[in-house]
Parts: C-alpha cells; sequence; structure tokens
C-alpha cells in the first residue's frame, strides 16, 4: 500500500479538486447528459439520483471545502495509559487501508464518499453503475489530476470498470487488498455485495421510515413534517414511507382528510390499513408484506395504532433501521418513543430528511449505516477510521 499522505498533501488534494470541479462544470454536465440519454430505465428515484446539474456540482465542491478545512481525523488520542513498569500505552485513530465502494447511479459519490475516505487516509476503490460510468470516468480523471498536482500517486483513487460477473470474482476472491466495503444502493445491492464479500461489509442506505402522530400532536406541524419527509426527495433513503396514527388522535378524521388531500397534490399513492382504507383517496392494503417496504416512490402507508407501545412495537418490526419520528407536545411520551424505537436517528417534531452527515455537522457522509458497528447512521469523517495501539518503552520485559 502507498505511505500514508501527510494532512497537508490530503487537504491540498481536495482543494485543488474544488477548483476543477468548478472549472469543469461544461464537461461535466456533458458527461451527465449522455448518461441521462442513455439511461433506459423507468426507476425514477435512480433517474433521480443519476442527474447531476449546477446545484449538484455545488454540492460537490462544497463538501470538498469542508472537508480541507476539517480536523485530521487521523492520530487522535482515544485512551491513554501509563503502566506500573513506566510503559506509555495509548490507542490513536488510523486509517481502514482500501476502502471500496460499490454505488449505482449517483456520480456525485464519487466526490463525496471518495473525498471523505480520502482525507481519512484510505485508498479508494470505486465501483460505479454503468449508467453513470461517463460521469464518473470523468470525474475519476479530475481526482487523478489533483493527486499528480500533488505530487501524489494517482492509485489513491482507483475506478473499477467491472461488470457484475467481474465485481463477484473481485468480491470472493481481490486482486488487491481490501479493508472494507460500502455498498451504496438498493437493497438487490446490498444483499448482492453481502454475500460475496470476504471482509467486513457496511450495511448503508436502506430506509423505510416511519412517524407516529401521537394523541397530542400539533395537527398542522404533523402534516408539514408528513409532506416534507415523502415529498421532497423520494430518492432519499431519509424520506418517509408509513405514517402511524393514534387511535385516540382528536379530530382524526378530519386531519387524514387533510392529509390525504396534502398527499394527493404531489400524486401521491395512498395504502391504508383497516382502520383508515375505506378513506376516499386511499387504497386498502393487499398484503402485510408492504410495511416492510422501502418505496423510493411516491407511495405513502397510513395505519392506525392503539397507543405509543403499538406504534413502537411496529416500527420496531417493519422499519428499515434508519429513522423515526413522533409528532407530540408530550415531552416524556417523546422521550419514551426516542429511546425504545430501535433506529439509528430518532426524531420528536422534525422531518426524518435531516438524516444526512451534512445536516448533523459532519461535514457530509460517506453512507448512513443501519448496522451498529461499527457506527450508526451518518458515516463521517471522523467515524471512517480504525485504530492503532502505541505502547512505548525502555526496555521492558514480560515475565
Amino acid at each position: 500500500m502507498s505511505l500514508l499522505l501527510n494532512i497537508k498533501q490530503r487537504n491540498a488534494v481536495l482543494s485543488d479538486m474544488a477548483h476543477l470541479l468548478d472549472k469543469e462544470r461544461t464537461a461535466i454536465l456533458a458527461a451527465n447528459k449522455v448518461d441521462m440519454d442513455t439511461y433506459a430505465g423507468d426507476d425514477i428515484a435512480m433517474r433521480d439520483r443519476l442527474k447531476v446539474d449546477q446545484g449538484k456540482i455545488d454540492g460537490m465542491i462544497l463538501s470538498l471545502q469542508q472537508l480541507a478545512a476539517q480536523e485530521d481525523p487521523l492520530g487522535v488520542e482515544r485512551f491513554s495509559f501509563e503502566h506500573d513498569n513506566g510503559m506509555q500505552v495509548s490507542n490513536k485513530t488510523a486509517p481502514f487501508g482500501t476502502i471500496l465502494i460499490i454505488y449505482e447511479s449517483r456520480p456525485d459519490v464519487t466526490i463525496e464518499a471518495a473525498g471523505i475516505a480520502f482525507k481519512s487516509g484510505n485508498k479508494i476503490l470505486l465501483k460505479g453503475g454503468k449508467e453513470s460510468l461517463n460521469s464518473n470516468l470523468l470525474l475519476v480523471d479530475l481526482w487523478h489530476k489533483a493527486l499528480e498536482a500533488n505530487e501524489a500517486e494517482i492509485e489513491w483513487v482507483t475506478y473499477l470498470q467491472f461488470d457484475r460477473t467481474e465485481t463477484q470474482a473481485f468480491l470472493e476472491k481481490p486482486t488487491q487488498k481490501v479493508d472494507l466495503i460500502v455498498p451504496r444502493g438498493g437493497e438487490r445491492l446490498i444483499a448482492f455485495v453481502k454475500q460475496h464479500a470476504t471482509c467486513p461489509v457496511i450495511i448503508s442506505g436502506r430506509g423505510n421510515n416511519f412517524v407516529y402522530v401521537g394523541e397530542e400532536a400539533d395537527l398542522e406541524m404533523a402534516i408539514d413534517i408528513i409532506i416534507n419527509g415523502k415529498t421532497t426527495k423520494i430518492s432519499a433513503c431519509n424520506a418517509v414511507d408509513k405514517v402511524l396514527i393514534s387511535s385516540d388522535l382528536p379530530r382524526k378524521q378530519q386531519f387524514l382528510q387533510h392529509l390525504i388531500q396534502e398527499l394527493q397534490k404531489s400524486n401521491v399513492e395512498i395504502l391504508a390499513d383497516d382502520a383508515i382504507a375505506g378513506m376516499e383517496g386511499t387504497k386498502a392494503i393487499e398484503n402485510d408484506n408492504v410495511w416492510y417496504e422501502e418505496f423510493l416512490d411516491y407511495k405513502i402507508v397510513i395505519g392506525q395504532s392503539s397507543d405509543l407501545e403499538d406504534a413502537i412495537s411496529k416500527i420496531n418490526t417493519y422499519g428499515g433501521g434508519h429513522s423515526a419520528a413522533i409528532i407530540t407536545a408530550n415531552n416524556e411520551k417523546a422521550e419514551y418513543f426516542m429511546n425504545n424505537v430501535d433506529t439509528a436517528a430518532v426524531y420528536h417534531n422534525a422531518s426524518t430528511r435531516f438524516t444526512d452527515g451534512g445536516q448533523f455537522g459532519l461535514g457530509g457522509e460517506l453512507a448512513i449505516s443501519t448496522d451498529k458497528l461499527h457506527q450508526r447512521g451518518p458515516i463521517g469523517l471522523q467515524h471512517l477510521v480504525t485504530n492503532k495501539w502505541y505502547v512505548k518503552g525502555n526496555g521492558q520485559t514480560r515475565g
């Protein structure tokens, strides 16, 4: 493996990369237009993730500038101990080594996720989807220019132009050392990587997020939060798919009518359980398996819960372990909900759309992990490290 680049070099590469993105906007948009024109699928979430516009380029540039301004995540002392025999023992953060990022559709991952991994001192292997090939190859070429400008080997960022068969073969028997794999995409991609990988995998991205409207909810707030969570970005893993309504909610029928009307304005398909089905604008759930589904589409399920415990039980049974929100004026019940719902992020009176590394103050994210090891939720710069023990002595031996 290449020797670790010092923090000055790493920051310079990131800053130069931000400058190149700004300078090459026209070329980036042209390459992405080829990808957009070539994409023949009908997956609206994938198409949304594939598209690069000026706003997305601005976001890529900002993420690199923020990364360059952040403290070095390496060499941070996490534990220190002086042994009885005089040895100094400490534990410090260290890079993983080589991180493979496998992703679908999103060219911004080529910048933002790779940038976080690079700043953390890791060598990056990128395996993007065929639908974003032209965009990705251009962006990787810019990475190589930024690396060369700072006397760093271009092997710090490598693009693997593999088909599915070649990817499977690489996962099962890598031709180079891989220390960590991060799949970014749908459940089929994640299952494929988990099945074939021979090194640790961070599971990222499955949503199926719930909002519970408690009996003491501010009803206008609840509608605003649900509409925001469902309609602002349906391709996001932090979008809302399920809504649970307390059976004791005052003016429940009027609230549901208003919510349904607002969802219909965005052409959201509304499925409902037995307690709510039959209301105009809804369709009855045909199979309970729909509660497990992440939609990534203009589709939502509305159901009823008998009480707070029932809502928590349903979320823990069906949810994706990503995000869940409670809307209530009762702080005690909110605290109980937040402590007992088993998701990476829990919300009281706020939209699940905030589950994001940038929004959580991390300056971006590599992924949003729904695993519990080694980091849960948005994985930022400071989490993309392992650790190493440093022991300093003056001749000590152990009897």
